[in-house]
């Protein structure tokens, strides 16, 4: 099970599982920067292969600005996942506020042509002295 700030979605038999952390070491609070970074689990619970084509990432902090991420595949890679097969990157977000929520999908393409997107269900990215944001909606 994830933390309160964790989140798994399941979209098309694709499960989807992010575990956000707190960087310290690459934040600067004097500056208006918090550093978050992310864990992302996909595996293929289908019967079929498929192969995630690109992302789109939605970022919010605390005072409602949103920043939109879009892109080829993940960490320059556009991965097949063939059936009960998973696939897992890091990757990080700043913000200029100390919590924040991160969502979007991912586009994925079957073996035979038919594209789709996957869920990637609200993660929340909360900086230590904030652990009361974890239940807030931004």
């Amino acid at each position: 099970m994830g933390t309160p700030e964790s989140s798994t979605a399941i979209t098309h038999g694709i499960r989807v599982t992010a575990r956000p952390r707190f960087l310290p070491e690459h934040s600067d609070p004097d500056e208006r920067r918090w550093v978050f970074g992310y864990r992302i689990r996909i595996t293929n619970e289908a019967e079929r292969s498929a192969r995630l084509l690109s992302r789109r990432w939605e970022i919010v902090d605390r005072d409602g600005r949103a920043h939109v991420v879009e892109g080829e595949g993940v960490i320059g890679q556009q991965p097949l996942l063939e059936p009960g097969r998973s696939f897992e990157y890091s990757s990080f977000a700043p913000l200029h506020t100390p919590w924040g929520t991160m969502e979007g999908w991912y586009t994925f393409q079957w073996v035979d042509g038919d594209r789709f997107r996957v869920e990637v269900k609200r993660f929340y990215l909360v900086s230590a002295g904030f652990p009361q944001a974890s239940g807030a909606r931004a």
